[in-house]
């Protein structure tokens, strides 16, 4: 029998981290858009609570709860503001190359001092090069054989909490005549050299960093190498499928913050002798929003759910992670809409996530490229 009721754990879990964005985030958010600084404060208190390595093994030093539980974290966080759940959550998506292909020995040197830290400490995701972003296998940066292990040469671009991170988990060519078949996946702790590029200023989710990482001739000892040699774009492509529903939870979040933002301004604006709540034209853009959100969460717990089951949901994942971020977009702009003037203004929050919103169609593999991987996973049922 399907059920859509989640646990008392569950519901707790997702009570607890409202509770955290609405007292600690939501008051902040709009000045960290402005400045366009990430609040390492409130990274700590969210570490303590348990919400920078939810789901990593508590061995480890993480939380070790399921992928379903990390949606629902990712939502209540982005309810709050989407730039720092972005950087909040990084740990999620770029310590899952070192669970799926580390070795134990790897896991114990690298991840358990991170996670385990009474400070909280970041990694980061180091694929996007500047001319490979969704054509990834076209990365340019270079690992080449030296005396017990590699040297790594190149530049990464749009790495999320880049200049705070201590670990960096690399995707780097080690035989550019294969293709994708010559990347190989490194962890390079930041104390190696890696050299902070430039910081970009960006239209949304500002409150997250989003850095260039440089790499100038650093040695990286072969037991520092995730995999085989050659298998990094695989392992890449694998962790992205599993944390994808999790980008679509985000997408979750902000996109029930405009509704609610909605609904409570249409209340209480009079138009025309009556609340905007009460003219067809506003209940049918609430309408859309709420069948979307609601489309988009069930997607999202399905693919969630699939991955927590050991599955490999990349059909769903994509699925849920499109559509979600299209939903998000359209519930921005008509939040914006139903706000009229007001919602141009940064004085209210619509505006912020409006500008928000958009990064969603475009990171973790824009909507283009998701509609390309249903497509593909759609064939492959043809036989």
């Amino acid at each position: 029998m399907i059920s859509f009721e989640l646990s008392e754990e569950q519901h707790a879990l997702r009570d607890m981290v409202a509770k955290f964005a609405r007292n600690e985030m939501i008051p902040i958010a709009a000045e960290c858009d402005r400045s366009g600084e990430f609040p390492l404060e409130l990274a700590q208190k969210a570490h303590e609570l348990g919400l920078i390595n939810i789901s990593i093994p508590e061995e480890f030093g993480g939380s070790n709860l399921g992928m379903l539980e990390v949606c629902l974290v990712a939502e209540e966080l982005a309810y709050g503001c989407a730039g720092m759940a972005t950087s909040l959550l990084i740990n999620q998506i770029a310590l899952v190359p070192l669970l799926l292909g580390g070795s134990l020995e790897q896991k114990e040197k690298f991840l358990k001092p991170l996670c385990s830290s009474r400070e909280v400490k970041f990694a980061s995701f180091a694929l996007t090069e500047s001319g490979a972003g969704s054509d990834a296998a076209m990365i340019k940066t270079k690992a080449e054989r030296a005396e017990g292990g590699y040297v790594l040469n190149g530049q990464k671009t749009f790495i999320t909490s880049g200049d705070i991170a201590t670990l960096f988990i690399v995707f780097a060519t080690t035989d550019p005549a294969k293709g994708h078949k010559g990347i190989s996946a490194f962890l390079v702790p930041k104390e190696l050299g890696v050299e902070i590029g430039k910081k970009e200023d960006k239209m949304g989710v500002r409150a997250s960093h989003t850095v260039e990482l440089v790499f100038k001739d650093i040695p990286v000892p072969r037991e520092n190498m995730l995999g085989a040699e050659g298998a990094g774009f695989y392992l890449a492509m694998g962790s992205l499928d599993l944390t994808r529903a999790m980008a679509a939870a985000v997408a979750c979040g902000l996109a029930q913050r405009a509704l609610d933002e909605s609904l409570k301004y249409a209340s209480e604006r009079v138009q025309f002798g009556k609340p905007l709540l009460k003219h067809q034209l506003i209940q049918g853009k609430l309408a859309d929003m709420s069948m979307e959100i609601d489309a988009s969460r069930l997607l999202t717990w399905r693919a969630a759910w699939l991955a927590d089951q050991g599955k490999n949901p990349v059909l769903e994942s994509a699925q849920a992670k499109a559509f979600a971020a299209d939903a998000a977009m359209k519930a921005a702009v008509q939040a914006v809409q139903i706000f009229g003037g007001y919602g141009f203004m940064k004085d209210y929050p619509v505006e912020k996530l409006m500008r928000d919103a958009k990064i969603f169609q475009i990171y973790e593999g824009t909507s283009e490229i998701q509609r390309l991987v249903i497509a593909a996973e759609l064939a492959k049922k043809l036989g």
